[in-house]
C-alpha cells in the first residue's frame, strides 16, 4: 500500500520543542523565527527530513508558516486548512490565522518591537516572499535577518530527524515523454541566448525531471528527484545530485546530457551517508555559484521559486541576476501529443478503476460496515489491480460526514469514521501511471440525503458545468474563469475557500503550475494544458461536497457566426456523478444535457473495460437524468 493511516505522533502540548527553540533564538540574538512548510526546493510535498513545521507544531497540511516570538507564536494557513489546523496544534501556544486576510507583517508588528530581529533560513523562503515581507516591515524598525549555519529547528530536532531521501532515479522513456531531453535542453538554451542570458539555475525538482526526462522517488507520491541544475546558454548543463541514486541506465542517460556534480563527495566527520551526500551537494553548489560571481555573466533566477539563498550567493560580484520565470514551467505545462495521448489512456484506465470502486461502495455501504480507511484501501487495491499503478498521486482524502468538510482531510486510525446512512461521503484521490497523472473527487450519498445536501450539491454541480462548458478567447487567464464556478453558490450566499483548479503534471506532480483557475490565476491558459475543475462547498461539522474532473485546454476553433476563435475544455476524467444528489429544478436544460452527455461518454469509453456486474451498475448510474 502507498498510504499509511498512522495517527499523528503522540505529543503533549508541543511546549517543550517551542521552548528549546526559543532558547536557541536567544543565543542567536533573535526575537522571532519563521518556520515554513517548504523545503529547500520550495515543493508542496516534502521529504520526512524537511517536515519541520509538522514536527514543531503538529500541523500536517501541505502549506503553512509558523512564526515563533519570545512570548507568542502563530500558525498561518490558507482556507483549505482553517478546520484542520486548529484541531492539530496546541491552541495555548499557537494562534491559528487564515492567510491572506491575516498578514505576517501585521502579526510581527504587534508582537515584535522596533529594533528586534526576525530570523529566517534563507534556503526555505523564496526571494519573492522575503522581498514582500521586507516591504511589509518597512517603517516598523524590525530587522529581517538570514540565519547562517544549521537550521535552528534541525538543531532542536537533533538525531531523531530523518536522513535526507536517497530514492533511485529512473529514465522516463520517450514513448511517454514525447520529446527527447536533448531537444528540450537545446530549446531552453536557445531561449537563453535569445534573451541574452548566459545561464539559468533550476531549483524545482519537477522542472529538472521534465527537462532531463528522468523521474525519482525522493518525495511521497511525486515521482521527482531532489536535485538542482545549472544550465548554460552553451555547453553541457550541470546536475547536482547524489550519484548513489543513479542506476546504470540513468547514469548512461544523464552522461550524454549533463555533467554530474559534485565530482567527489566531501564527507563531514560523523555524519551519516545520506547526510554526507547532502552536504557535499550543498558545498559543490555553493562553490559553483560563487565561481560565477567574478564573471560578468547574466544568470536567470526565478524569484517566485528559487530561495533567497541563491540570490545571496550570486550577489556581490560582476554577475548580473536576471529575474525571470523558470523556463521549464510553460513548456512543461503545454503537454505534447504523446503526453495528451497518455493522459487519455491513463484516465480511461483510472476511470474503470474508480467505477469499480463506486459500484463496490454502493453495494457495501448499505450494510453499515464500511469506514474511511476501508474505503481508501479498497480504492488503492482496485487501482493496483490495473498492473499499471506506480504510486498514488497524493494521500486519499476519504471523508465521511463532518470529516468531508475538512478540505484536505487525511484519515488516520485516530480519526477513522464509519460511513453512516443519511450522510455524504467525499473521496478525493489520484494515481500515478507512467502515461499520466490523475486526480478525481466524487461526493456520494450514503442512504437518503437531505434536501439541503442536494441543493448545495446541485449548486456545486452548476459551477462545475460552468467551467466544463466555458469557451474563451486567447489570452484568457484562470482568474477570468474562476467566477464561472462560484456564481450559483454566490447567488445563494455560499462559497468555497480554495481555488477552482490547479495544473497537473504528466507522471509528475499532481499540483503543477503555473496555470490555475483561482483568484490568483494570472497565467494565460494555452492549448495542451491540463487543469482541474473542482468547485466545492463545506459545512463545518456536517458534510463536504466537491466534484472534480481534469480538463484539457483545447485548440482554438471557430464558432459559427463568431468573429474570434475560442478555446474550450475536453473533460479527461471518466466516472459518474451521483445523480441521487441532483435536484432537476435547479439545473437548466443545457446543464442537464451536459450531464447526460458526459454520462453517455463515460458509458461508451469505460463500459467495455468492466465486468458484467460493474457494467450493469454503470448503466444504471449514468442513465439519463430523470429516467
Amino acid at each position: 500500500m502507498f498510504q499509511t493511516y498512522d495517527p499523528p505522533e503522540p505529543r503533549q502540548t508541543g511546549a517543550g520543542r517551542v521552548e528549546q527553540l526559543r532558547q536557541l533564538m536567544v543565543k542567536k540574538g533573535l526575537d522571532a523565527l519563521l518556520v515554513p512548510r517548504a523545503d529547500e526546493h520550495q515543493g508542496e510535498y516534502v521529504p520526512a527530513s524537511a517536515e519541520r513545521l509538522k514536527w514543531l507544531t503538529g500541523f500536517s497540511g501541505s502549506a503553512g508558516l509558523a512564526v515563533i516570538a519570545r512570548s507568542a507564536a502563530a500558525l498561518f494557513v490558507d482556507g483549505r486548512y482553517v478546520v484542520q489546523a486548529p484541531a492539530q496544534v496546541d491552541r495555548r501556544i499557537f494562534e491559528v490565522l487564515q492567510a491572506p486576510a491575516a498578514k505576517l507583517e501585521d502579526w510581527l508588528g504587534q508582537h515584535v518591537k522596533a529594533g528586534d530581529v526576525v530570523g529566517f533560513d534563507p534556503r526555505l523562503h523564496t526571494q519573492a516572499m522575503i522581498e514582500d515581507l521586507t516591504n511589509g516591515l518597512r517603517g516598523k524598525g524590525i530587522e529581517l535577518r538570514a540565519i547562517r549555519g544549521e537550521n535552528l529547528v534541525d538543531q532542536v530536532w537533533g538525531a531523531a530527524r530523518p536522513d535526507p531521501p536517497v530514492g533511485p532515479i529512473a529514465v522516463h522513456p520517450m514513448r511517454y515523454a514525447g520529446k527527447a531531453a536533448e531537444q528540450k535542453i537545446a530549446e531552453l538554451q536557445a531561449s537563453l541566448r535569445k534573451e541574452g542570458e548566459d545561464a539559468v539555475v533550476l531549483t524545482l525538482p519537477d522542472s529538472i525531471a521534465w527537462l532531463f526526462n528522468i523521474r525519482g522517488s525522493d518525495v511521497a507520491h511525486n515521482p521527482v528527484p531532489l536535485t538542482y541544475a545549472l544550465v548554460p546558454a552553451n555547453g553541457k548543463p550541470e546536475l547536482f545530485v547524489d550519484r548513489d541514486k543513479l542506476s546504470a541506465e540513468a547514469s548512461a542517460h544523464l552522461a550524454k546530457l549533463a555533467k554530474i556534480m559534485p565530482d567527489a563527495k566531501r564527507a563531514k566527520p560523523g555524519a551519516r551517508r545520506a547526510q554526507r551526500s547532502d552536504i557535499a551537494i550543498r558545498q559543490s553548489l555553493d562553490a559553483r555559484l560563487r565561481a560565477l560571481r567574478p564573471a560578468a555573466k547574466r544568470v536567470r533566477l526565478d524569484p517566485a521559486t528559487a530561495s533567497n539563498w541563491f540570490f545571496r550567493r550570486l550577489t556581490g560580484g560582476k554577475a548580473t541576476i536576471v529575474r525571470g520565470t523558470d523556463p521549464c514551467l510553460l513548456p512543461k505545462a503545454r503537454k505534447n501529443a504523446t503526453e495528451i495521448k497518455g493522459a487519455r489512456a491513463a484516465h480511461k484506465r483510472d476511470g474503470a478503476a474508480v467505477v469499480r470502486f463506486l459500484a463496490w461502495l454502493d453495494r457495501e455501504a448499505s450494510a453499515g460496515a464500511l469506514d474511511e480507511i476501508a474505503t481508501s484501501r479498497r480504492l488503492e487495491e482496485i487501482r493496483s489491480e490495473t498492473q499499471a499503478l506506480k504510486e498514488i498521486s497524493f494521500d486519499t482524502i476519504s471523508g465521511a460526514g463532518p470529516n468531508g468538510a475538512i478540505v484536505h482531510y487525511r484519515v488516520t486510525t485516530a480519526t477513522n469514521r464509519k460511513l453512516r446512512s443519511g450522510e455524504l461521503y467525499l473521496v478525493d484521490s489520484g494515481a500515478q501511471y507512467l502515461d499520466g497523472t490523475t486526480d478525481i473527487t466524487r461526493t456520494v450519498a450514503i442512504g437518503e440525503p437531505t434536501r439541503e445536501m442536494c441543493e448545495r450539491f446541485s449548486l456545486v454541480l452548476k459551477g462545475h458545468i460552468g467551467i466544463a462548458t466555458a469557451r474563451f478567447p486567447r489570452g484568457t487567464r484562470g482568474i477570468d474563469l474562476d467566477p464561472f464556478a462560484r456564481r450559483a453558490l454566490w447567488e445563494a450566499g455560499l462559497d468555497f475557500d480554495h481555488g477552482t483548479g490547479h495544473g497537473i503534471g504528466s507522471y509528475l506532480s499532481v499540483h503543477e503550475g503555473p496555470q490555475s483557475i483561482s483568484r490568483r490565476g494570472m497565467t494565460v491558459l494555452e492549448p495542451g494544458m491540463i487543469i482541474s475543475n473542482e468547485p466545492g462547498y463545506y459545512k463545518a461539522g456536517c458534510y463536504g461536497i466537491r466534484i472534480e474532473n481534469l480538463l484539457l485546454v483545447t485548440e482554438p476553433a471557430k464558432v459559427a457566426g463568431g468573429e474570434r476563435e475560442v478555446m474550450g475544455f475536453e473533460t479527461l476524467t471518466l466516472a459518474p456523478i451521483d445523480r441521487r444528489l441532483v435536484l432537476l429544478e435547479l439545473l437548466s436544460a443545457p446543464e442537464l444535457r451536459w450531464l447526460d452527455a458526459y454520462h453517455a461518454r463515460v458509458r461508451e469509453i469505460v463500459g467495455p473495460e468492466l465486468a458484467p456486474a460493474d457494467r450493469a451498475w454503470l448503466e444504471a448510474a449514468t442513465a439519463p437524468i430523470g429516467a
